[in-house]
């Protein structure tokens, strides 16, 4: 994996330093697989230092587990089935590591929705753009997220890279373009396999932060359809009862 990675971000090519467009996140908020794996890499990978506060474990029986599974494999040893999702990581310690206590990641995959895109797509774009950068404090930086204070929570699955950039000419000015990535050192999954990944991550992330939307989606469409049905049933009641009224 020591090779110049073309930049697999929506295939842009853009200025150092200037604003990086969102990738569209794969919409795997339906499939039960793709949340169970994203919740096994939330608790292993974010739970550490983040919180979902507003999440109770015996809620992922909605994503098809049960509460063995639940407990066996996504719970720590002092943690109930009926506790919400609370990180071990003491604030002061967080503020003294990473400058800041980390936020609570609940309604994240929703608070980071612009005019880019959803929080979905920041996250998912956001995850795949760390580089590393000896002159930051924590050894990363990205893309996305400019002197971002968390190191890359995933570097072990992903590796670590390096943004190759090259010099071009626009409208008589020289300015830097990225034009791909240095993969510096190999991580334990393949580029394509990290991207899977991190879309059942990201998955697991939007739905936390509505876990009714599924059921929400449905059901409107059903009230969508009844609605439709009756006025057209309205419509013909209306013209029969008014047909022979002059």
């Amino acid at each position: 994996m020591g090779f110049a990675l073309a930049l697999g971000l929506s295939g842009s090519v853009l200025a150092a330093g200037g604003g990086f467009p969102l990738d569209k996140a794969p919409n795997r908020t339906n499939d039960m697989a793709a949340l169970q794996n994203g919740a096994k890499l939330f608790v292993n990978y974010c739970l550490s230092c983040h919180s979902a506060a507003f999440m109770r474990y015996n809620r992922l029986r909605d994503i098809g587990l049960n509460d063995k599974q639940i407990a066996e494999n996504l719970t720590f040893a002092t943690d109930k089935i009926g506790d919400t999702m609370k990180s071990a990581i003491d604030p002061r310690q967080a503020k003294a590591w990473f400058g800041a206590n980390p936020p609570d990641l609940t309604v994240i995959a929703r608070s980071r929705s612009s005019s880019a895109g959803t929080g979905a797509d920041y996250i998912y774009t956001l995850l795949r753009s760390y580089y590393r950068d000896e002159t930051k404090p924590t050894g990363w930086n990205n893309l996305v997220f400019p002197n971002i204070g968390m190191p890359n929570p995933l570097w072990q699955l992903q590796g670590e890279r390096k943004p190759v950039y090259e010099k071009v000419d626009s409208h008589g000015h020289e300015v830097e373009l990225l034009k791909g990535w240095d993969q510096v050192k190999p991580g334990t999954l393949s580029a394509a396999e990290y991207d899977q990944n991190v879309g059942d991550l990201v998955a697991y992330l939007q739905w936390m932060s509505e876990p009714a939307q599924n059921s929400r989606v449905r059901i409107g469409v059903w009230v969508l359809l009844f609605l439709a049905v009756f006025t057209l049933v309205a419509w013909r009641l209306n013209a029969s009862y008014w047909k022979d009224v002059k």
